[in-house]
């Protein structure tokens, strides 16, 4: 399982994502789930997988060669001229990574090797953007209703962004709440683990504002999660006291 987050501000964009995968409690490794492509002053485009760790390393793998090696028709991610329809080409390989045969009998990936994305970005000239792409290569966009996307194991890190997110808040807050929300996910989920990535993408800037693989031994992280456990606890027992005895 794993745990990634897109959220848009009006000051651009903010993403973090977990790196563990496992098959069973005996087999856990880390492996990288953001990446990113940016074109200098044109435009700055970031990933996010979440599912079947062969089918999202064949995505990303794919979308690297097309960009070493653009074909004639100019769909790469370094030259679809909007982000709906870079989203729409990742949303088709994802489909057609799930739906090729993933056996000899010819036995197709769909339910077992499903996997989901997020993709954010910013071309020259227009919003930044967000979407949500679901393994059958459909997908949605992020809107002011709904101003962030979560995929893998999202019920844990929900409620926290749902009560604190504001539009016009800091990145510096930004980050510091999606920080409780995966701390929030880590205390509850094994399946979810350190190390972290963050990536922040500001409004026309066209490259990384803020990039940071969050350790074990990171002591912003440490702190916000000592002080966020600590700040439940006190407003726990802040609360009124509930009598068995009714007056």
């Amino acid at each position: 399982m794993t745990y990634c987050v897109g959220m848009m501000l009006d000051r651009g964009l903010v993403l973090m994502s977990d790196t563990r995968t496992n098959s069973g409690v005996d087999n856990i490794s880390t492996f990288r789930k953001m990446f990113h492509w940016q074109v200098p002053g044109e435009r700055m485009i970031a990933l996010m997988t979440a599912g079947n760790l062969a089918t999202t390393q064949a995505v990303v793998s794919q979308l690297e060669e097309r960009t070493k090696a653009p074909d004639e028709r100019g769909n790469t991610l370094l030259q679809a001229p909007t982000m709906f329809q870079v989203a729409t080409e990742i949303g088709q390989l994802l489909r057609a990574t799930i739906e090729q045969p993933q056996s000899a009998n010819g036995a197709r990936g769909e339910g077992r090797f499903s996997a989901s994305l997020i993709v954010a970005g910013q071309i020259a000239g227009m919003e930044p953007r967000l979407f949500m792409i679901y393994p059958e290569g459909n997908f949605i966009e992020a809107s002011w209703d709904t101003p962030f996307f979560q995929i893998g194991e999202t019920k844990y890190g929900r409620p926290i962004i749902l009560r604190a997110y504001d539009r016009d808040m800091s990145f510096e807050d930004a980050v510091k709440l999606l920080m409780v929300s995966f701390d929030s996910t880590l205390k509850a989920n094994l399946s979810v683990g350190l190390p972290l990535d963050l990536l922040v993408i500001g409004r026309d800037e066209f490259a990384p504002t803020h990039q940071h693989r969050i350790q074990q031994d990171d002591a912003y992280f440490n702190a916000i999660s000592s002080s966020w456990g600590d700040a439940l606890k006190n407003t726990f027992h802040s609360l009124p006291d509930y009598s068995f005895y009714v007056d």
